[in-house]
């Protein structure tokens, strides 16, 4: 590729997405936000082109992009890279005397599936080690559409499991133990912790942190979804398109899938107690919302993705008897994000079956925002508060 063309395409790029995208009244460091927005479309661009090209995947660039500058060396931790059923894992330990065992955190970070890496989160966890004084795992499941769906998901149960089965050998306390993710390793998160139910010879465990999850693919017209629609980093079409990705189909009835024609009209009925705009409260729908127009369900759309409506996909939809048995739980929600209402929503459902939650309401974030995390003047304000606030979290427990 010519040394120019890269350049300029980049800000070919920027012009199109200041026609193309809305940064709200009220977003943190908007400029800031639309000049990496515009290196994340330029890097998926890119990787178009150079995939057309037969010089790599797609993904490559992207994937490269999000993987960050790796931090220097921290004496303050052990930090210990292994592989577990193909599935690698990195484990930081704070080197400083414990009088006790300490916490378990196990971490998924997001990428809808596709991108993402224990590099991209790697300050983020580093953070939680010092800070909360305990053993965090980084869980690096393999990526989509390399390693088919619902693959992470199996990634990430074994990798809970060995470190279940292995708390003795990082002096971790089994009472302790934390489920954590952001975005769809939040969804991951919140599906193991459901999974973990189940298991009769394992710790329990003692609280899920779920940071901006997406959690349900019944209803892509909630109020986050409209006042986000255009909204860096995630827009509503680009989610659509991710989860097309993610379950490697071609993303030809993205716009019906954005309609919601691929519910069917039984499972609307069915799921409306527990995903409708009526269920969020009015202070998010100040910013505007207009209850969209009823659509025909299309049999042919629902084949195309019917994985999105099951409950690997969306845990959201997990039955009461399911719910009720959950951890204490922890949920960051970020104003000027379309997956703001899946966290509304999962807060709900939890309460209503008494589930205490402790929720953060980031009123100047946006999706994605803690992958920006420890980077200095490239950081924003509203990912160290969130991070704060999960600092003080685990901390209470």
């Amino acid at each position: 590729i010519s040394p120019v063309l890269i350049p300029a395409l980049f800000w070919g790029i920027v012009l199109y997405d200041f026609f193309n995208s809305e940064l709200p009244p009220g977003i943190e460091q908007p400029l800031k936000l639309r000049i990496f927005h515009s290196l994340l479309i330029t890097a998926m661009v890119a990787g178009k082109i150079l995939e057309k090209l037969g010089i790599c995947n797609d993904l490559t660039i992207l994937r490269a992009a999000l993987n960050g500058i790796p931090p220097w060396r921290d004496s303050k931790l052990l930090i210990k890279d292994l592989t577990v059923d193909e599935v690698p894992l990195r484990i930081y330990q704070p080197k400083s005397p414990s009088t006790g065992k300490r916490r378990g955190i196990l971490y998924f970070h997001g990428g809808a599936g596709t991108f993402g890496s224990i590099r991209a989160f790697e300050r983020v966890c580093r953070y939680m080690a010092k800070k909360c004084n305990s053993v965090v795992v980084s869980v690096g499941y393999r990526l989509s559409p390399e390693h088919p769906y619902p693959g992470q998901y199996f990634d990430c149960l074994n990798a809970t499991l060995y470190f279940m089965k292995s708390l003795e050998e990082y002096h971790v306390d089994p009472g302790r133990i934390i489920i954590s993710g952001d975005s769809c390793g939040a969804n991951f998160a919140t599906v193991i912790c459901q999974i973990l139910l189940n298991g009769r010879d394992l710790p329990k465990v003692r609280a899920q942190v779920l940071l901006y999850p997406g959690l349900q693919g019944l209803d892509f017209q909630l109020p986050s979804y409209q006042q986000n629609a255009f909204v860096p980093i995630l827009p509503r079409k680009m989610i659509i398109y991710f989860c097309f990705r993610y379950l490697n189909r071609k993303p030809t009835v993205w716009k019906d899938v954005l309609r919601n024609c691929h519910v069917p009209e039984s499972m609307r009925q069915q799921y409306k107690k527990w995903v409708s705009a009526d269920l969020i409260p009015d202070e998010f729908k100040i910013r505007g919302y207009i209850p969209p127009k009823p659509t025909s369900y299309k049999p042919e759309v629902h084949e195309a993705v019917k994985e999105i409506l099951g409950i690997t996909f969306s845990p959201l939809l997990a039955e009461d008897s399911i719910i009720c048995q959950l951890p204490e739980s922890y949920i960051a929600t970020c104003e000027f994000d379309v997956l703001r209402d899946d966290g509304l929503l999962y807060k709900k459902r939890l309460e209503d079956n008494g589930v205490q939650v402790t929720w953060y309401h980031c009123k100047n974030g946006f999706h994605g925002i803690l992958a920006f995390f420890g980077y200095g003047v490239f950081s924003f304000l509203s990912a160290n508060k969130i991070m704060e606030s999960i600092v003080n979290y685990i901390n209470s427990l």
